[in-house]
Protein backbone atom coordinates (compact mmCIF):
# COMPACT_ATOMS: atom_id res chain seq x y z
CA UNK A 1 0.00 0.00 0.00
CA UNK A 2 1.47 3.37 -0.98
CA UNK A 3 1.58 6.48 1.21
CA UNK A 4 -1.50 8.08 -0.33
CA UNK A 5 -3.52 4.90 0.19
CA UNK A 6 -2.38 4.74 3.82
CA UNK A 7 -3.43 8.35 4.40
CA UNK A 8 -6.80 7.74 2.70
CA UNK A 9 -7.33 4.68 4.88
CA UNK A 10 -6.64 6.77 8.00
CA UNK A 11 -9.08 9.43 6.79
CA UNK A 12 -11.79 6.81 6.33
CA UNK A 13 -11.79 6.32 10.12
CA UNK A 14 -12.95 9.91 10.70
CA UNK A 15 -14.88 10.65 7.50
CA UNK A 16 -18.23 9.49 8.95
CA UNK A 17 -17.95 12.22 11.63
CA UNK A 18 -17.03 14.88 9.08
CA UNK A 19 -19.85 13.84 6.76
CA UNK A 20 -22.35 13.82 9.62
CA UNK A 21 -21.72 17.56 9.93
CA UNK A 22 -21.87 18.17 6.18
CA UNK A 23 -18.13 18.21 5.55
CA UNK A 24 -15.32 16.11 4.15
CA UNK A 25 -11.62 16.29 3.39
CA UNK A 26 -9.52 15.59 0.28
CA UNK A 27 -5.80 14.87 -0.01
CA UNK A 28 -4.25 17.45 -2.33
CA UNK A 29 -0.59 16.48 -1.99
CA UNK A 30 1.91 14.53 0.08
CA UNK A 31 5.32 16.17 -0.12
CA UNK A 32 8.69 14.41 -0.15
CA UNK A 33 9.16 15.71 3.42
CA UNK A 34 6.06 13.81 4.60
CA UNK A 35 3.69 16.78 4.80
CA UNK A 36 0.08 15.97 3.95
CA UNK A 37 -1.75 18.90 2.34
CA UNK A 38 -5.51 18.60 2.67
CA UNK A 39 -8.45 20.56 1.40
CA UNK A 40 -11.39 20.89 3.79
CA UNK A 41 -14.67 20.45 1.92
CA UNK A 42 -18.27 21.44 2.57
CA UNK A 43 -18.99 22.69 6.06
CA UNK A 44 -15.46 21.81 7.17
CA UNK A 45 -14.10 24.62 5.01
CA UNK A 46 -16.17 27.30 6.72
CA UNK A 47 -16.78 25.94 10.21
CA UNK A 48 -15.27 28.01 13.05
CA UNK A 49 -14.24 24.73 14.72
CA UNK A 50 -12.32 23.48 11.66
CA UNK A 51 -8.96 24.25 13.30
CA UNK A 52 -9.83 21.96 16.22
CA UNK A 53 -11.15 19.31 13.84
CA UNK A 54 -7.84 19.42 11.97
CA UNK A 55 -5.65 19.19 15.08
CA UNK A 56 -7.57 16.78 17.28
CA UNK A 57 -9.19 14.62 14.64
CA UNK A 58 -7.70 14.58 11.19
CA UNK A 59 -4.04 15.19 12.09
CA UNK A 60 -4.05 12.64 14.93
CA UNK A 61 -5.71 9.96 12.81
CA UNK A 62 -3.21 10.35 9.98
CA UNK A 63 -0.06 10.63 12.10
CA UNK A 64 -1.05 7.64 14.25
CA UNK A 65 -1.77 5.42 11.25
CA UNK A 66 1.09 6.62 9.01
CA UNK A 67 4.26 7.27 11.03
CA UNK A 68 6.16 8.57 7.98
CA UNK A 69 3.96 11.68 7.95
CA UNK A 70 5.63 14.65 9.65
CA UNK A 71 2.74 17.12 9.59
CA UNK A 72 -0.76 17.73 8.27
CA UNK A 73 -1.94 21.09 6.94
CA UNK A 74 -5.16 22.36 5.42
CA UNK A 75 -4.38 24.48 2.39
CA UNK A 76 -7.71 26.31 2.52
CA UNK A 77 -7.82 27.14 6.22
CA UNK A 78 -6.40 30.30 7.78
CA UNK A 79 -3.92 29.70 10.60
CA UNK A 80 -5.28 30.36 14.07
CA UNK A 81 -3.16 31.46 17.02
Amino acid sequence: MNLTEQVEQALETIRPYLKADGGDVAVEEITAEGVVKLKLLGNCGSCPMSFMTMKSGIEQAIMKAVPQITSVVAINMAEQD
